[in-house]
């Protein structure tokens, strides 16, 4: 069996469980599998080569636990965000392309400023607070996260990236926390922000990314709440702090953020259409 026969089995048998994208996912496994980058002219090349049986059977297994609904992000062990090779797996949120609004947002806000001090919490992989260190002109970038699992990764993503990010552990819904980064320019955020329901009818997939860095509350506001009212006083007048939301949650964030004082509050779109940040600035 050649390894494009390979593929074109595997690719059939995981689309028959209702994967959409079957032969993406199983080329980038079998890429895998086989050490070669997909994107490369090696790996069309390769695909009429005869399939070796050890590497056989390690894209067979890959494609089992991506049938049994294993992310396929987490089976490859990095991913892409924003041009910035990410590091993740079991433990931590994986990066989407919806959050790249959010750092669109900041970069766009920010890029004539110099010398910002940025905080980037709930930061899990960090690739946020990556992407905004590589794209504007920063003193000082702080990521906190209080998962020690994600935190590995974080920690991996900055020297990977040879970034000079501090990492914060700690828990953003604790004023002690707060109180140990110094004033802002720029405060984001991508909390939990799924609701009780929300959580009831995950797909199979996001059951396996941690539920801590999903459930937001019952309505999903829990984070918005607590994060406005206590790291408002982090962020210099005049400064910036930008949500990334769920669907539907625009009004309450704008509303939450205009009751504690933030002015020029507003939503902005991905490029589905659908609302996916809320940014306001500090009196």
């Amino acid at each position: 069996m050649t390894y494009r026969e390979l593929l074109k089995a595997q690719a059939e048998r995981l689309e028959s469980t209702g994967n959409d994208n079957a032969l993406f996912d199983c080329s980038e496994l079998l890429g895998l599998a086989m050490g070669i980058d997909i994107r490369s002219g090696s790996f069309e090349s390769a695909l009429d080569g005869q399939a070796e049986s050890s590497v056989k059977a390690k894209f067979e297994e890959l494609c089992s636990r991506r049938a049994n609904g294993e992310p396929l992000q987490y089976l490859l062990g990095e991913w892409e965000f924003y041009g910035i090779p990410i590091k993740v797996g079991k433990g931590v949120l994986i990066p989407r392309q919806d959050t790249e609004t959010l750092v669109e947002l900041a970069v766009s806000k920010c890029k004539n400023s110099e010398d910002i001090v940025i905080a980037d919490l709930c930061s899990g992989s960090g690739c946020i607070a990556l992407a905004l260190e590589k794209y504007l002109r920063c003193r000082e970038v702080y990521a906190v996260e209080k998962s020690e699992a994600a935190t590995g990764y974080l920690s991996e993503n900055v020297k990977m990236n040879a970034s000079a990010i501090k990492l914060v552990m700690g828990d953003v819904l604790d004023e002690g926390c707060a109180v140990t980064i110094p004033e802002c320019d720029l405060i984001v955020c991508n909390p939990p922000y799924l609701t009780g329901e929300d959580m009831e009818r995950l797909q199979r997939e996001v059951t396996h990314e941690p539920s801590e860095a999903l459930f937001g509350g019952e309505d999903g506001l829990d984070f918005y709440r607590a994060v406005t009212r206590i790291w408002k006083n982090r962020l210099k007048t005049g400064g910036t702090l930008i949500y990334e939301i769920g669907i539907g949650q625009e009004d309450d964030v704008m509303q939450i953020m205009v009751q504690h004082g933030f002015e020029n509050v507003r939503c902005k779109p991905d490029p589905c259409g659908i609302m996916r940040c809320v940014i306001g600035t500090k009196k």
